[in-house]
């Protein structure tokens, strides 16, 4: 179906509802790269008006990627809640738009509604609105997950310790896991990245984890990020593994390029879920997403790349994972050019996620060829603070040794905590008090060389 819209004396015209959503999306050179960005600035702004009228229900009957040639297809039609989606199912676009900003709309109403939301309408709701509407919005979206804590509660900011290690050091890993416990973070997940995918050296890491958490008695989860079928193989052969991890895409043609499909990350909630080692909740997965992975694995069908992101959570929703998050400037500037587009991504990705109901983060990050530095990534940090983030990264000194980019560090957890007054995740909080890590108020001791946790080496 044809879309069109006149601005001044220029009719514009849009094949069908996958070019429209690609001419509407802000500009970033992933979208270039695919040759589906806009072609000026006027047209661009064409694309939003034409976008705004379009019917939410429009979005249920014209697919952009066929429902027979797509499993995350089927996914989002078979799952779509027709009840959830009843209260809205009369808006446009642009009606979406401003009644998601009412103050009448709160969290509960927007809980109720998140069945009834297809990645698509999140996706192109996104377009039209200013980063300032992305944030609102998103802080009114709540997501509670728990496993061995409580995560997304409001007026928190939960942080994933990630020790990595270039050689997969079991010491050296241990040393950077007890030096973010000491500043407060890795109440989301202690993850680590190995650098090898050598089982033995993967369940010692396990191992080592599960040690030291049950040393100190402490409320919180681990992971390895390795392939999820290196996981159900560790699970059937004794590891002690609380999340499963995957990275995920939002087409089954990128999700066949990471050795995945639906089945296997069924097979491995399943496998994950009869440890029963949570204590609070059993929300035991692990997802991590990033706009640009479906084009550079060929496998976008012509979508854009903000929109193949959104379809990604559509994956993430049907596990009911503990965590997702978008690593929003690691792939590179050949998909998020500069600190303006990365900023734009990761405000995009938080919003459509939350608002599909899923437990998002974001790992405030770039690599080193991007135009982009850490003041853009301080930007982010704080504007995603005041959408209500789940949860970021915390690694030593913000540089990981082992992957090689520039993320956020234990520091920049406590500047966002102080600035805007949030708190970790309750359970890990009293920990921290009870092991005389933090004050009464939350705030991090002076600690000494005898301390506890010292004494581990």
């Amino acid at each position: 179906m044809p879309y069109q819209t006149t601005v001044g004396s220029q009719t514009y015209r849009f094949a069908d509802l996958k070019t429209l959503l690609a001419k509407a999306s802000p500009a970033r050179s992933g979208d270039a790269l695919a040759g589906l960005a806009a072609d000026s600035y006027e047209e661009r702004m064409a694309a939003k008006i034409a976008l705004a009228d379009v019917p939410l229900k429009r979005f249920l009957d014209e697919a952009l990627i066929p429902y027979e040639a797509d499993e995350v297809t089927r996914l989002i039609i078979d799952r779509h809640d027709a009840a959830a989606f009843a209260p809205i199912s009369h808006l446009t676009v642009g009606d979406f738009r401003d009644w998601l900003l009412l103050d009448s709309t709160d969290s509960a109403t927007l809980s109720a509604a998140a069945r009834g939301i297809t990645p698509e309408m999140a996706a192109a709701v996104s377009k039209l609105m200013r980063n300032q509407d992305l944030i609102l919005a998103a802080k009114k979206c709540r997501v509670v997950t728990r496993f061995r804590n409580t995560i997304g509660l409001p007026g928190h900011l939960s942080v994933r310790l990630q020790p990595n290690h270039p050689t997969d050091d079991v010491r050296g890993i241990a040393a950077s896991m007890l030096d973010g416990l000491l500043y407060g973070a890795g109440d989301a997940v202690v993850g680590i990245n190995p650098a090898s995918d050598s089982q033995a050296t993967l369940v010692q890491l396990w191992r080592m984890m599960d040690e030291l958490r049950q040393r100190f008695d402490t409320p919180l989860q681990s992971c390895v990020l390795t392939h999820v079928t290196s996981q159900i193989q560790a699970i059937e052969a004794g590891a002690p593994i609380d999340l499963v991890f995957q990275s995920i895409a939002g087409t089954q043609k990128a999700n066949e390029s990471f050795g995945i499909d639906l089945a296997l990350l069924r097979e491995a909630h399943e496998a994950a879920l009869s440890l029963g080692r949570g204590t609070l909740g059993d929300n035991v997965m692990y997802f991590e997403t990033g706009q640009g992975s479906a084009l550079s694995a060929g496998g976008h069908h012509g979508v854009d790349q903000q929109t193949c992101e959104a379809r990604a959570y559509a994956v993430a929703r049907e596990f009911r994972p503990l965590l997702t998050n978008t690593v929003v400037g690691f792939i590179g500037p050949e998909y998020l050019y500069d600190g303006k587009q990365i900023i734009r991504a990761g405000l995009e990705d938080h919003f459509c996620a939350k608002l599909l109901g899923v437990p998002m983060g974001c790992d405030v990050c770039y690599t080193n060829h991007a135009e982009a530095d850490q003041d853009d990534m301080d930007n982010l940090l704080t504007l995603l603070g005041a959408a209500g983030i789940t949860f970021i990264m915390g690694i030593p000194g913000a540089d990981d040794i082992m992957l090689n980019y520039q993320s956020t560090s234990f520091h920049d957890a406590l500047y966002l905590r102080s600035t805007l007054g949030l708190k970790r995740a309750p359970e890990f909080d009293a920990w921290l008090a009870k092991m005389a890590i933090t004050e009464a108020s939350g705030q991090l001791r002076p600690i000494g060389r005898g301390h506890d946790l010292l004494r581990t080496f």
